[in-house]
């Protein structure tokens, strides 16, 4: 069976508060003090099987290249539907709250789009099977456990899951640096699912026609653009707080 590893420190110790299967734990040799020793603790609890490995072994077994000393061997990450992600809006009684990545490429905006997304209160993360970077060790490194928590789909077609949703009343915000909107002066209240685009390219056109109105985040210095997963917190917190005032009125 395919097996996928979660790799740092605090990445493996999130692993662990969660009631996710851990195959078993790689431990750097000698290493058992500060938070690995925690892991130990908490893997022993667990009866999680602990292996000593030498350094050397551990860094040819890394795919982050950062794995500090520990490393879990789990099963592959389970992806969820679309409908789960809507399922759990309504398990909570709250409005869909949704983040659509169109093609983002890097596993590291990946991982940090997805533990914004996490603190925020995002329901789910929509991607595509092709053309997108999918959750791996790199990607739950980078969201700090995130990836434990936030319900991730896979889909085939970006356009056609955006008319999924319209279907089923969710708002499509798209993000563009060539509208007019500013994303702190359009309604981001109610159910909505925020699209940012790939890194290089930004949204495709079939993805940027269907999307109900498209926002920008002004630019007022001489650099252009900013990262993906910087112009997602931006977004994704200016929804977090339009809806909390909402609430209080």
């Amino acid at each position: 069976m395919y097996e996928d590893q979660v790799e740092g420190r605090n990445a493996v110790l999130e692993l662990l508060e969660t009631d996710k299967d851990i195959n078993k734990i790689f431990i750097a040799k000698g290493e058992t003090h500060g938070s690995i020793k925690k892991i130990i603790a908490k893997a022993k609890e667990k009866r999680i099987v602990i292996v000593p490995k030498d350094r050397r072994s551990l860094n040819e077994m890394s795919k982050s290249n950062n794995h500090q000393g520990v490393i879990a061997i789990v099963p592959p990450f389970e992806y969820c539907e679309v409908e789960d992600i809507l399922e759990e809006a309504k398990q909570k009684n709250e409005d869909p709250f949704i983040v659509i990545l169109d093609g983002i490429e890097d596993p590291h905006n990946l991982g940090a789009i997805l533990r914004t997304a996490e603190t925020a209160g995002v329901h789910g993360v929509i991607i595509p099977k092709r053309r997108s970077a999918q959750v791996n060790s790199t990607v739950s490194k980078v969201s700090v456990g995130a990836t434990n928590y936030v319900k991730v789909a896979r889909v085939n077609n970006i356009t056609d899951c955006i008319l999924k949703l319209k279907e089923a009343g969710v708002w499509v915000c798209g993000t563009d640096g060539n509208t007019e909107t500013l994303y702190y002066n359009q309604d981001l209240t109610g159910p909505i699912a925020i699209v940012i685009g790939s890194e290089g390219t930004g949204m495709g056109t079939k993805v940027k026609n269907n999307c109900d109105f498209i926002v920008k985040i002004p630019m007022l210095g001489k650099i252009t653009s900013l990262n993906a997963s910087v112009s997602a917190g931006i977004i994704i917190y200016e929804a977090v707080k339009q809806k909390s005032i909402a609430k209080k009125q």
